[in-house]
């Protein structure tokens, strides 16, 4: 097995223009609006969208056919960690969440009807999405088994019934990817199904934007109501009770685009403790000559040097058409972890500056705390992990 650290020079080209586009021209219109863009000013998607297009930069994870750059997973993960360096640098290059998983989904799901439908103009920056999975207790969460709601046979289609809430990107999408239980009961391992499901039918309504912790992703996160949801057959994406299969095509890439995107978030507060403890004196030394402040600084270097290693590791699995789930699981809890510990650690090196507005820290502080809980909180991935650690244990005692 050989794994390289090499990057392609295409793949460099295109970090090199993003690094340069989002300190130039996102990181500007972050500051303008504080990083909070849940009630979703269009105007300023669309703009910064643009931008992006006119950069070359735009759509790096979609296939050329759809008018993106085309990019594996390794070269993903170089691009993203650049976009990352802003809060807003994914959502001008379209390859923030939710929309960039669900594009991987169409691309590898849909037919070819429902991609003309939702893919072209989801990867062009015409079209918002949610994916509509999490419900409220004791539906679907961490455990995508208790999902409640239901899909039930009707004439010339389906009627979703249910309740969702935490659905990021709701406010504002141009459809929703709806998991709901087409056989079985909450618990049961299989009978999900993914519909197709476009906003502006009468049995979806948002019944409000939960007020959250973070407020750097566009549209927030909503609770939505299916009520008498009536779909036409061609709304079923893939095939009838092939739902949670599906799921995970999204799910373990979308866990590791998310880690390229907070890694990115993590270097940029690395660059202002590094850039605060050159210039800040204290005790007749500049900061950076003082050992304990050395050590915040050694250990975030340490920490965002192993997310990267541990997410390329995972990328190339998936890249080389492993299923990668233990993999993708360390990669999502080191670097979940990892980020929060180095933006913690650069609010302590800034001081007060760090808890201030006058720096972007705080920002990035109440963004990254959620990322230990979205996309399976540590708790449930450490349980697989430990879960499929003794599995290959017991295999390997029972074949001796």
């Amino acid at each position: 097995m050989t794994i390289g650290f090499e990057i392609e020079d295409r793949v460099a080209d295109i970090a090199r223009r993003t690094t340069d586009f989002v300190r130039d021209v996102v990181i500007p219109e972050e500051l303008a609006c504080d990083g909070n863009v849940h009630t979703g000013p269009e105007p300023l998607r669309r703009r910064l969208q643009e931008a992006a297009r006119a950069a070359g930069v735009f759509a790096p994870h979609v296939g050329a056919e759809w008018g993106g750059l085309g990019l594996d997973l390794c070269g993903q993960a170089v691009v993203f960690e650049a976009a990352g360096h802003s809060l807003l640098g994914p959502l001008a290059l379209n390859c923030a969440a939710p929309d960039e998983g669900n594009m991987h989904l169409l691309e590898v799901i849909a037919t070819g009807e429902q991609k003309q439908r939702h893919l072209r103009g989801l990867a062009a920056g015409e079209m918002r999405s949610c994916f509509a999975m999490t419900e409220p207790s004791p539906g679907a969460g961490s455990d995508p088994r208790a999902l409640a709601t239901t899909a039930t046979r009707v004439d010339g289609g389906w009627r979703i019934d249910g309740r969702k809430w935490f659905i990021s990107g709701a406010h504002g999408a141009d459809f929703a990817i709806c998991m709901a239980r087409t056989s079985g009961s909450p618990g049961d391992a299989g009978g999900a199904t993914m519909f197709l499901v476009d906003a502006d039918n009468p049995g979806m309504k948002i019944v409000r934007n939960i007020d959250t912790l973070d407020q750097g992703l566009f549209g927030g996160h909503s609770e939505v109501v299916f009520d008498r949801c009536e779909v036409g057959d061609d709304a079923v994406l893939g095939e009838v009770n092939e739902g949670f299969r599906y799921a995970q095509v999204r799910l373990g890439p979308a866990r590791m685009t998310h880690c390229m995107r907070w890694l990115g978030v993590a270097r940029r507060a690395q660059d202002i403790a590094l850039e605060r403890a050159a210039e800040r004196s204290a005790f007749g030394k500049p900061l950076a000559e003082l050992g304990m402040v050395q050590q915040l600084l050694a250990d975030s270097e340490i920490d965002i040097e192993t997310s990267r290693a541990v997410l390329w590791r995972a990328c190339w699995e998936l890249d080389q058409g492993r299923s990668a789930a233990q993999h993708t699981s360390i990669a999502k809890t080191y670097v979940s972890e990892a980020v929060n510990r180095v933006v913690d650690r650069a609010v302590q090196v800034c001081g007060a500056l760090g808890i201030s507005r006058d720096a972007p820290l705080s920002r990035l502080y109440r963004e990254v705390r959620p990322f230990r809980i979205y996309d399976g909180p540590s708790e449930t991935h450490r349980w697989a992990i430990a879960k499929r650690a003794v599995r290959t244990a017991q295999e390997r005692r029972a074949a001796r």
